[in-house]
């Protein structure tokens, strides 16, 4: 499975999102320190569900570094956030 699917399918499973978009941008960081030649190391991802209501910007942040805490450690170099409930 895809770091990209990996990604989007435990970021489901744990929040139940109503929107949810991943993006591989490791295009971008081509060369770039982190940057591995096959890609799916840079991910942008858009989420928006109902359980980051009442939490602050770092703790949903927090809470979505749990989740992916294993792919943090191994596979994603760099993860850019927009979260909103």
């Amino acid at each position: 499975m895809s770091v990209a699917k990996t990604i989007e399918r435990k970021l489901t499973e744990a929040f139940l999102p109503s929107e949810l978009i991943v993006r591989d941008e490791s295009h971008l960081h081509a060369g770039h320190a982190g940057a591995r030649p096959e890609g799916e190391s840079h991910f942008r991802v858009e989420i928006v569900a109902g359980s980051f209501q009442g939490m602050s910007r770092v703790a949903q942040q927090r809470a979505i570094y749990d989740v992916l805490s294993e792919e943090l450690k191994t596979d994603i170099h760099a993860l850019a956030l927009t979260v909103r409930s």
